[in-house]
């Protein structure tokens, strides 16, 4: 197979790095490894790794490596992987004696030799041919990181319901704390050029499925470029995943990732540097949008209960109550699109409160669904309807927040109209 390198060609507002098939060639290696993380898979490792090292070799125009990574499997893991290692001059592997995928990540991207770096799932759920799309970028050096999406409308996925809603909500979770702007933390189908992960794996401290997250999010707060390919997806039944001691674990190290930004424990400003990016992306902090948001909500409170005691006399309660909503809805949308989350001019506007008046009215759903199912299960004291009703307007104004945030003014989809 001919292989063609590209010249090196820049774009204005950035400059691209070397092409890593120019480097591999000099320093005669393969281009890109691909890390196949494993813990106890005797039986799709041997089919999965040479479907894997077919399409390699059948459709990729460069030269690769394949190492799996076991985590200390105590099956018949090892003994597959040293025959596939045998079978096949590109195959290599790597033992760990403790579990953890971002642990396995770590260790062979940081000793890894090739200058493009990928790992994908040992089941394969990801359609291969994806991946040049995914690498291509980071070869020509156009990009740092590529990353799988199941969450673009390109993409075309099979999987439970249970699954996908995790997935947005998590990814949902990751734009409202850290406004992140990429699309999926956690499909199993990404790439990193080794000298941009020479960087930032220093600073990654997760060993397990948060491993991910804290790169992707490290690159982006880097000002790194973040390159997104929509993939054919295919849930695996007999995943072993414990999805709550994950999601757990997920929350915890968004977290971690909020009190490091806050406190300056991680360096964003010195990781960005050593990229030759002299201004690292920082979104606005989440604090003190709170604190504005908050401030917003109390004088809508007010503004609220004035408009339903001047028009409760016209149009009767139900009116006025939907009128004063309507009215104190809309203001607070405009409020909150200025002053909390910084966008200014016309433009998207109408948008921004159409979605407004969704959020809205989920909230409202949230508190008149609370006392509709407090009503059909007893009889309750006024005491413990007002203790509903605060509970569930809480709860109502934290979603509020978090889709104001992370949907409506998230700055993927404002970032024209920010100061």
């Amino acid at each position: 197979m001919t292989i063609t390198l590209e010249p090196e060609t820049t774009t204005p507002g950035f400059t691209a790095r070397p092409n890593a098939a120019h480097i591999a060639v000099q320093a005669g290696v393969p281009v890109l490894d691909v890390v196949v993380p494993v813990y106890n898979e005797q039986v799709a490792l041997a089919d999965s790794v040479r479907r894997l090292h077919r399409h390699l070799s059948d459709q990729f125009p460069f030269t690769f490596r394949i190492t799996i990574a076991d985590n200390a499997s105590i099956d018949a893991t090892p003994a597959v992987a040293a025959s596939l290692a045998e079978e096949f001059a590109e195959v290599r592997v790597c033992r760990l004696e403790q579990k953890g995928r971002g642990r396995a990540l770590h260790t062979v991207w940081s000793t890894s030799d090739a200058p493009v770096l990928a790992y994908m799932d040992v089941d394969l759920s990801t359609d291969l041919a994806a991946l040049l799309p995914l690498v291509a970028p980071l070869i020509s050096g156009h990009s740092d990181v590529a990353i799988g999406t199941r969450l673009s409308r390109g993409s075309r996925v099979v999987r439970g319901a249970k699954r996908e809603v995790i997935s947005r909500c998590y990814n949902l979770i990751l734009r409202s704390t850290l406004s992140a702007r990429f699309s999926d933390a956690q499909c199993g189908f990404k790439a990193i050029r080794a000298d941009v992960a020479h960087g930032l794996l220093p600073h990654v401290s997760d060993t397990g499925w948060f491993f991910d997250t804290e790169l992707l999010v490290l690159a982006e707060r880097s000002g790194l470029r973040i390159h997104e390919v929509p993939v054919d997806w295919i849930d695996d039944p007999d995943s072993r995943v414990d999805i709550v001691a994950t999601a757990v674990a997920d929350l915890k190290g968004v977290a971690r990732l909020l009190k490091g930004f806050a406190s300056g424990d991680i360096p964003v400003a010195a990781i960005a540097a050593q990229f030759g990016s002299d201004t690292a992306s920082a979104p606005r902090s989440m604090l003190r949008q709170a604190v504005h948001f908050a401030a917003i909500g109390i004088a809508s409170t007010a503004a609220y209960l004035l408009l339903f005691l001047v028009l409760s006399g016209t149009l009767g309660a139900q009116g006025a109550n939907l009128v004063a909503l309507l009215i104190t809805a809309v203001a607070n949308t405009a409020a909150n699109r200025r002053y909390t989350f910084g966008v200014r001019g016309r433009t998207g506007a109408a948008k921004h409160h159409f979605e407004g008046l969704v959020v809205f009215g989920i909230g409202l759903g949230l508190t008149s669904g609370a006392l509709a199912l407090l009503h059909t299960v007893a009889d309750p004291h006024r005491a413990v309807e007002v203790i509903v009703l605060v509970g569930a307007n809480l709860l109502a104004t934290v979603v509020r927040f978090v889709l104001l945030r992370g949907w409506v003014f998230h700055p993927r989809r404002t970032a024209q109209h920010s100061n």
